[in-house]
């Protein structure tokens, strides 16, 4: 069994969904259900045997301790996170909280949980901490892609936090032993992304007939990678990657936000058009996030060097199947919208028995 924080989330869920697909492998699936959780998501596996969630907060040091008393993991896969920019600027205590709190109390559970295995279990034990390309703070124009050697410097509470969870992570593995890899990743997208995200909401918005908000120019540059090749990528790292080393994954799609905005409306202009004139006309520039990044990007090829990795979608293919998911899937957006999902009949309760 693995044991994944956060896998009610967007890049957690997106994961979970994959590894069950495809392995035999059972899955202790932990998530607090905060607004960004959806047990939606999890709805095709209330019948899955190899799926056990359990709703647990990861600052609950007792209850992460019975977990991995009860069920064992080979390996711990570290997703939960607070993650929107915005939501951290206007509060960013919770982040405080969830990312720096909240991982250094995984890591007091795996250490101890980790020590009291047999030598062979201790040999194959990985715990993998999922982090962002934020850390790094922001590119100029021309500057190469960071690398895993890229100094640090966030500059939101969000990045910041993050930094912190992956410094405590480093510190672990230097100090005890424990056997860490951490993974850097560019801007995901694709299915089940929480509409507060810039691709989902300029769909949402966009078929609601609301205005697409766009922070200052629009010319902020992000990587874009689709969030089943950053699957595929952990998967990788998880079977093969080096303890103690961290790995970029990269999309190799620098695109303006824009730009980005542009191709979603082009491609909901070909799928589901308006009346009359395009969704581009919906485009509205709004005042700049504060502190807003201009430019991020990743170089991924110590992960194609060392591990084979590369991403399977370009953005173009990418983008056309994330429209059409959403554009096929209105009953999931329209209850994350709504609020409905938080009180869903998929009963968290029932799958909260598997703790």
């Amino acid at each position: 069994m693995i044991l994944v924080t956060g896998g009610a989330g967007f890049i957690g869920a997106n994961f979970v969904l994959e590894w069950l697909r495809a392995s035999s492998e059972a899955v202790l699936n932990v998530d607090k259900l905060t607004y960004a959780g959806n047990p939606l998501t999890l709805k095709p596996l209330q019948h899955n045997g190899n799926h056990v969630f359990a709703r647990v907060d990861i600052c609950d040091r007792a209850a992460i301790d019975a977990l991995l008393a009860r069920h064992r993991p080979r390996a711990i896969l570290h997703f939960a996170a607070e993650s929107h920019v915005d939501r951290s600027i206007h509060a960013p205590a919770e982040f405080v909280q969830t990312n720096v709190a909240g991982t250094f109390t995984l890591l007091e559970a795996a250490l101890s949980y980790w020590r009291s295995l047999p030598d062979a279990g201790q040999a194959a034990f990985r715990f993998l901490h999922v982090s962002t390309d934020e850390v790094f703070g922001s590119l100029a124009p021309g500057d190469a892609p960071f690398s895993e050697t890229a100094r640090y410097a966030p500059n939101s509470p969000y990045s910041a936090t993050k930094a912190a969870s992956d410094h405590l992570v480093r510190s672990y593995h230097h100090t005890y032993r424990l056997p860490t890899i951490t993974t850097h990743c560019s801007n995901n997208y694709g299915p089940y992304q929480f509409p507060e995200k810039l691709i989902p909401l300029m769909i949402t918005n966009a078929i609601t007939g609301e205005s697409l908000p766009v922070y200052g120019d629009g010319m902020n540059i992000r990587d874009w990678l689709h969030v089943s090749d950053h699957c595929a990528a952990i998967r990788e790292v998880l079977s093969r990657g080096q303890i103690g080393e961290t790995y970029n994954i990269g999309g190799w799609n620098e695109k303006t936000n824009l730009g980005v905005v542009h191709t979603v409306c082009d491609w909901l202009d070909r799928l589901k058009p308006r009346a009359a004139g395009s969704y581009r006309d919906q485009i509205a520039f709004v005042n700049d996030r504060p502190g807003h990044d201009r430019r991020y990007a990743v170089d991924a090829r110590k992960l194609e060097r060392e591990l084979g990795w590369k991403p399977a979608e370009t953005f173009e293919t990418g983008i056309e199947k994330t429209v059409r998911w959403y554009l096929d899937n209105q009953a999931w957006v329209g209850d994350v919208v709504s609020g409905a999902y938080r009180t869903a009949c998929f009963d968290t309760a029932r799958i909260g028995d598997g703790a």
